[in-house]
């Protein structure tokens, strides 16, 4: 009895020890970078999400970059991830999309943006996605329609805001932002709405880059909760569209419905439904961040403020009329605010990680020469399903880029092009995946930052201060006075 006991415990002891030591050295054609693998099933995940306020490279990030050179190997969220803050490696990524690698996130992101969200698709299906998108944001759209909606519903909140006492800017150009898309997205008009759809996006936002945990009051649960209601209320919406097909509403929606009636249509429903919700998320959290932090930014360094004031204040002097709309031509001419606009996105760092999945085994030791100067071995391999997470911060951050990293400067961007990704910018990402958004956004910091300092000056009252989880967030709000000039 005690000797089948003695038996059954030693062969448990065996084969967890194998467990773990084949958690710790994955199997490979080749050899891994160095890294580890963390504890068996949470891998370094609580480490990657832990909370910093540092705004210098994630401390996950920086530590093992010290530890183990640009590229290391790690295991977050139920996948095994190759980390690359190697530029010329993320650059290689990036241009081989649907040929050595593709976009491929983790299950959790999957859940939360659905099976069939747009990050999630590939070749022929991505391209139909991104057509469909650019009949919204693309130039001729931004240019003749999107310019003076922009302007007009940047004069309207910022009067509004001006007879506040105070107003919560990340919360106030959030909100802003998200009712002229919504509009624009599917006809949402808060005002005749019987459902707060924001307040839904609120709970998705809170536990979008959060420990993935699907426990009632975790922030992941509220999210993919968040997420349940504003799929519901889009499905209300597309079945009233189906219903009464004749009842035109001028929006994206009508477009989609279009796009599904076709005969032979590639478009199905469920792809459809998440393509309206990653949109609607798309279109405005990222933007009310990087608005927010470029105020917060232009309010520490008042000689940046000053040049930016100037450059929209001559833009003024060279009207007819000061208070006609703005033009195509003076948003092309605007170089100081479009600086303003890259050094922010530089230092904000939104997106902490972009993710691809390795399609063949890669070997690393044509791709990353440059590790040879470092005293690298170069000779590793990323194999067949691993994710790679190339990470902007470490690029964005490296001082033997941007000299002094940390410091706001827009000057650093005189006689620069940044107006696509490139190997040290990819705020935007990179490759036939660069975000079809990016001159949405843009178009949008630039017309809002006009009118405010061609027209109001402001105080800064209180929070202002930033955290990480990785993701950029402000816990107590950036709360501004503002006020009318003269």
């Amino acid at each position: 009895m005690w000797s089948v006991a003695l038996c059954t415990g030693i062969l448990l002891i065996v084969c967890i020890s194998h467990w773990v030591y084949s958690w710790r050295n994955p199997r490979c054609n080749g050899k891994l970078p160095p890294g580890s693998m963390g504890l068996p099933l949470l891998g370094e995940t609580l480490q990657f999400f832990a909370p910093y306020t540092s705004s210098g490279i994630p401390p996950f990030i920086s530590e093992r970059m010290e530890r183990y050179g640009p590229v290391f190997r790690t295991h977050l969220v139920g996948r095994p991830v190759i980390i690359s803050t190697d530029p010329e490696l993320n650059h290689f990524v990036f241009h081989q999309e649907g040929k050595s690698f593709q976009s491929c996130y983790p299950d959790t992101f999957t859940e939360i943006f659905g099976r069939q969200n747009v990050g999630s698709l590939h070749g022929f299906m991505y391209k139909y996605l991104k057509k469909m998108v650019l009949n919204l944001f693309g130039p001729e759209s931004l240019k003749e329609k999107l310019l003076p909606q922009l302007e007009q519903m940047a004069q309207k909140n910022l009067h509004t805001w001006s007879s506040q006492p105070s107003i919560e800017l990340k919360e106030g150009t959030a909100t802003m932002i998200f009712d002229l898309t919504a509009k624009k997205l599917i006809s949402y008009d808060p005002a005749k709405s019987s459902e707060n759809l924001r307040l839904n996006f609120v709970a998705f936002i809170q536990g979008l880059i959060s420990f993935p945990v699907n426990i009632p009051g975790t922030a992941y649960h509220k999210c993919l909760e968040g997420r349940k209601k504003a799929m519901k209320m889009l499905k209300n919406m597309l079945a009233e569209r189906r219903a009464l097909p004749e009842r035109r509403h001028g929006d994206f929606f009508d477009y989609v419905v279009d796009e599904l009636k076709k005969e032979r249509t590639v478009l199905t429903e469920e792809i459809a439904l998440d393509l309206m919700f990653v949109l609607l998320f798309a279109s405005f959290e990222t933007t009310s961040l990087a608005l927010t932090l470029a105020i917060k930014f232009l309010t520490d360094h008042p000689l940046a403020l000053e040049k930016l004031t100037e450059e929209h204040e001559a833009i003024l002097s060279g009207r007819e009329n000061k208070d006609s709309e703005i033009t195509w031509k003076e948003y092309k001419s605007m170089t100081f605010t479009s600086q303003v606009i890259n050094e922010t996105v530089r230092l904000a760092n939104i997106v902490p990680g972009i993710f691809r999945k390795a399609l063949q085994d890669i070997q690393m030791k044509v791709l990353i020469y440059c590790f040879c100067e470092l005293g690298f071995d170069a000779g590793y391999t990323i194999p067949a399903g691993w994710a790679v997470m190339v990470c902007p911060p470490a690029v964005h951050l490296n001082p033997a880029t941007y000299e002094d990293p940390l410091t706001f400067n827009p000057w650093r961007w005189e006689g620069m092009e940044a107006n696509g990704g490139s190997k040290n910018f990819m705020a935007f990402g990179g490759g036939m995946r660069f975000c079809v958004g990016t001159d949405f956004t843009k178009l949008q910091m630039a017309v809002f930052l006009h009118c405010l300092v061609t027209k109001y000056r402001w105080i800064a009252i209180k929070g202002g201060n930033i955290i990480r989880t990785p993701g950029l967030a402000f816990p107590n709000g950036f709360h501004i006075q503002l006020l009318e000039k003269n």
